[in-house]
């Protein structure tokens, strides 16, 4: 049974009973006594969930979060929602892989939701520079630059991730450590992983330490579980490693717990430094040195630059870097001469 059967048996029309069932005022009395009639009898249901989804198309902002374990993206999106909600705007969070194509999925968004703006957490350069150029509302990137892809609805607002990347190996060479190993991320040019990996690589050449990515470097993903096993596969290539400076604070805890299954301590036999600054860092045994992002800034530029190119539609993209600051903490040892 559908809204044509309704109208069909009661002789009235499609816009008739969908004013009807949608309590309008403007149809007589009669009319809604003749519909209603024909609803009880034949038990109609309204699809309130697709009338919902119909209200909502157009009006709201859309989320993706690329990522389900990133702990940073979680405390943006609390304080995002947090931001929107103030303003009077509705928001919808989708979570994605770290592995899927944030851009083609935001693409049939905009067909089917139609969403007045995007704020992307987390994004692949690569999948903009080839899929973005269909998307036509205001979008902001967040923890990513898209400076150099010079789209004009493509705002970005991130970290110098490869001077912080620097200032932790020159933090670590500080302490006496030469033998640092690098864990985590995705090594492909238009990940944000690659950035501190090449600030990393400036770091160890300016101070002249010897870096083999090979020997050096081991990729996983964004999770405690991957950087256990990543970690595991570090000491059988490099026992004789020192320090572990892992692109995030969840690789770093999952790090700390498979060094301490091998029996090494932290920081006595290997120092571990994590990236991001999340509250779960401050509790960690033991506290963990970071990296610390703004995550207010971010949450707050990204929100009000997004509110500005909907409002303001022609507006020129935004492109900023917010600071950052290097947290000492209880995982890094000093190494005598």
């Amino acid at each position: 049974m559908t809204i044509k059967d309704i109208a069909r048996l009661s002789g009235c029309g499609v816009a008739t009973v969908s004013r009807v069932l949608n309590d309008h005022p403007d149809v007589s009395d009669e009319t809604r006594r003749k519909v209603l009639a024909v609803v009880e009898a034949q038990g109609f249901q309204p699809n309130n969930n697709a009338k919902h989804l119909k209200q909502q198309a157009g009006t709201g902002i859309t989320i993706l979060v690329k990522g389900t374990q990133n702990m940073l993206f979680a405390d943006l999106v609390e304080r995002v929602q947090a931001l929107l909600r103030d303003s009077g705007r509705d928001a919808v969070v989708y979570y994605l892989d770290e592995d899927a194509d944030e851009v083609s999925y935001a693409l049939q968004l905009c067909r089917e939701r139609k969403p007045l703006g995007i704020l992307f957490l987390g994004g692949d350069l690569e999948l903009f520079r080839a899929r973005f150029q269909p998307i036509a509302v205001p979008c902001v990137l967040l923890t990513n630059t898209a400076r150099d892809l010079h789209f004009e609805n493509l705002s970005s607002l991130t970290t110098d991730d490869g001077e912080a990347a620097a200032q932790v190996i020159e933090f670590l060479a500080g302490q006496g450590h030469r033998r640092i190993c690098l864990l985590g991320g995705n090594w492909s040019c238009s990940q944000i992983s690659y950035r501190r990996l090449e600030g990393c690589r400036r770091a160890f050449q300016r101070l002249g330490l010897p870096f083999d990515p090979e020997r050096q470097c081991e990729p996983c993903r964004y999770s405690m579980a991957d950087a256990y096993a990543a970690t595991e596969r570090l000491l059988d290539r490099r026992p004789d490693l020192t320090a572990i400076f892992a692109m995030s604070d969840v690789m770093a805890i999952g790090a700390v717990r498979a060094l301490r299954d091998r029996g090494r301590r932290v920081p006595e036999d290997i120092s571990v430094v994590g990236y991001d600054g999340i509250p779960m860092a401050s509790y960690s045994v033991p506290r963990l040195t970071t990296v610390r992002q703004d995550t207010q800034r971010l949450a707050e530029r990204g929100v009000d630059v997004l509110l500005r190119g909907i409002e303001r539609r022609g507006q020129a993209p935004v492109h900023e870097v917010v600071p950052f600051q290097l947290i000492p903490g209880e995982s890094v040892a000093r190494l005598e001469a």
